[in-house]
């Protein structure tokens, strides 16, 4: 009886390619996006008129395609037309001189070093004032200042202005004489349900592993954990996790066990998403993972004791993020000496 038919060779390989379950990965077809595509396209069509563009408020939750669907629309814009985009993630850009530096970087400005924000103000101007641009601001929620917003919005003349965030309510923060200026159209990228989902890992599969490797059952139980989570990052995860588990035991097959273990490694992905936590959040998650099930008030002393800094109204906002991200939990419960208070549990994957 053979003995080792089932054990990978050396040099083999269950993937074809692993970057495509890279959720930056841009496939050849953006399934199930192509609404949300077309109202961005309508948007910016004005600009071909040399009129001005349309701007756009996009929200959702995280891990749904919004910065996919705009990186492609930057992609088309660059190939097949002459109107400037320029994507800024606001997440390391996050305040208006960052903004401005990097605006002045991708339209080639030179001699920026030791230029205040006005005067870097004026290179942008003087680059974009006799042409059109859509500018996309992504993780707009992470910004500090609005100032780069208001002198775009009054000093450039032909654009659009896209802002992405995980919050639908963000704009209720923004100072009217903004937002007045702004006169923004809504998209909202709805969760993909069972059927997007599952075609978006099936289209990925086919480019990422070889014909066969991976076991129905293996793909429906990582299928099921991704449309119960709602973020096909951890899909995408769990498949490249699942893949590298069967490699390291040798096996020709991705197996239930392999997926298993790749489900396991979810609540470690939960943790070290860094495409959503920047370096404070991700230490109030840590401080709440150990700390489960605190009230708010207890669990902001924890806090103050490992060195965190700022008021309790921030560091319940913080939580509060933490919470619409569905890495915690906050349950008010009423009653008992203190009166209502608010519980902070750690979401563990399971």
């Amino acid at each position: 009886m053979p003995l080792f038919d089932d054990m990978l060779h050396s040099g083999e390989s269950l993937f074809k390619d692993d970057e495509v379950l890279d959720f930056n990965h841009q496939p050849k077809l953006m399934k199930y996006r192509e609404e949300q595509q077309r109202h961005m396209a309508e948007c910016v069509k004005p600009l071909f008129q040399n009129m001005d563009g349309k701007n756009l408020f996009v929200y959702g939750i995280p891990g749904i395609g919004k910065t996919l669907a705009s990186s492609e629309v930057v992609k088309e814009l660059e190939e097949k037309t002459d109107v400037i985009p320029l994507y800024i993630n606001c997440w390391n850009k996050n305040t208006s001189f960052k903004v401005y530096l990097e605006l002045c970087d991708s339209l080639g400005c030179k001699l920026t070093q030791n230029k205040n924000s006005e005067e870097l103000l004026k290179l942008i101007k003087e680059r974009l004032n006799e042409k059109t641009a859509v500018f996309i601001f992504d993780e707009i929620d992470k910004i500090e200042d609005f100032d780069f917003l208001y002198s775009i919005l009054e000093g450039i003349y032909r654009k659009s202005v896209f802002l992405i965030t995980n919050y639908k309510d963000w704009l209720d923060n923004v100072e009217e004489r903004i937002r007045s200026r702004l006169m923004m159209e809504q998209l909202e990228f709805k969760p993909y349900n069972f059927k997007e989902t599952e075609g978006i890992l099936r289209q990925r599969i086919k480019y990422a592993f070889v014909p066969g490797v991976l076991e129905e059952d293996a793909f429906q139980l990582i299928l099921k954990k991704t449309v119960e989570v709602e973020d096909i990052r951890a899909g995408l995860k769990m498949l490249k996790e699942a893949g590298l588990h069967a490699e390291n035991r040798s096996s020709k097959k991705i197996t239930v066990e392999d997926a298993k273990s790749a489900l396991e490694k979810l609540d470690e992905y939960n943790l070290q998403s860094s495409d959503i936590l920047g370096e404070e959040l991700r230490s109030i998650l840590n401080i709440i993972k150990k700390n489960d099930g605190l009230k708010m008030s207890e669990m902001f002393k924890v806090y103050q004791e490992k060195g965190g800094e700022g008021a309790y109204r921030s560091f319940f906002r913080k939580v509060k993020k933490l919470a619409d991200d569905k890495f915690v939990s906050l349950e008010k419960k009423e009653g008992g000496a203190e009166g209502t208070c608010t519980i902070v549990s750690y979401l563990k994957v399971k």
